[in-house]
């Protein structure tokens, strides 16, 4: 695997401030909203990465606690990582279980996150010496698996409401760009695995209204046949069926963990490989990166770096 990196791209990493829990009373949510906050130690107007936590079978890296090695990089990097305890997560499952809206949460997980750019400023004094240093017209969004999901809906995705029928679109303008890691795919007869029946939610959205600029990352060997038997590339299909402007990053020999971007050292991960997490963070703070500063080369110089010549860690494409 490639030694190259983007860090000349990305500059000297800094310093990283980790302040949990942030709690915020929301007013109808069967528990307080729950974040963890990390940011570098040093600079201003800092853009923000949202990050929303999958639905894996561990008990503490589906909240709060989890996704260190991908928020750990980005806030070395210069960006505010804020990371909620979605009603998904299995530290909430004895407080939250008749909880309108459960299993599922699909509303409630892309309503954390407006609550959390609704009160930025509250989060922003909330943090030692972080007040002042967020520039609130840069915000980014990232979510590995049932978190891609989530994000889907933020940037655009509609969706059928299972109870009513309707279409929902549940779209924040207030996101720029996202970034979703090994996210669902389309619904209908491909979704024919069987925890289809138990996840009707998973196939009820659309792609063809996402049309924020988003990172789609799929692993070529991520082939989840509990939903469908279309094989890795079910994960391509927010970038397949989405409109652009839109990126596709292909991991050869990754699996759903991505080589273990939900924490560090996760037994669960079954194609454990600190080389790919740590390309993968490189790669997509420098897409957000050249999101935030149109113009800025940090995009194309990683890319290069890590997607090309015979030790690339993936393949890249674009519309």
């Amino acid at each position: 695997m490639s030694t190259a990196t983007s860090a000349s791209a990305l500059g000297t990493p800094a310093p990283v401030l980790s302040f949990s829990p942030v709690v915020l009373s929301v007013p109808g949510r069967p528990v307080d909203l729950r974040l963890r906050v990390s940011a570098p130690a040093t600079g201003t107007g800092l853009p923000v990465i949202l990050l929303s936590h999958g639905h894996g079978p561990s008990n503490h890296l589906s909240s709060l606690n989890g996704y260190a090695p991908l928020a750990d990089f980005w806030a070395a990097h210069g960006f505010v990582v804020l990371q909620p305890t979605h009603l998904t997560s299995r530290t909430l499952s004895h407080l939250v279980a008749d909880a309108p809206g459960a299993p599922d949460f699909w509303r409630s997980r892309a309503e954390d996150m407006t609550h959390i750019l609704d009160r930025l400023d509250v989060i922003e004094r909330s943090v030692p010496q972080l007040a002042g240093r967020i520039d609130p017209s840069k915000v980014g969004l990232a979510g590995h698996s049932l978190g891609g999901f989530t994000a889907a809906l933020l940037l655009g995705a509609g969706l059928t409401d299972p109870d009513t029928g309707t279409v929902v679109h549940l779209v924040e303008p207030r996101i720029k760009a996202g970034v979703l890691l090994a996210a669902p795919g389309r619904g209908g007869e491909v979704l024919n695995g069987p925890m289809a029946e138990q996840w009707p939610i998973i196939g009820a959205v659309d792609f063809s209204t996402m049309t924020a600029p988003a990172l789609v990352v799929a692993g070529d060997k991520d082939d989840s046949r509990h939903f469908t038997d279309m094989g890795p590339d079910w994960h391509a299909d927010p970038y397949t069926l989405a409109p652009g402007p839109k990126t596709l990053l292909t991991l050869f020999g990754a699996e759903h963990g991505l080589g273990g971007i939900a924490g560090y050292d996760a037994a669960e991960t079954t194609d454990e490989n600190p080389a790919r997490v740590t390309a993968l963070a490189e790669l997509t703070a420098a897409y957000l990166h050249t999101q935030f500063h149109p113009g800025a080369p940090t995009w194309q110089t990683a890319s290069e770096a890590l997607t090309t010549g015979p030790d690339a860690v993936g393949r890249v494409e674009s519309k």
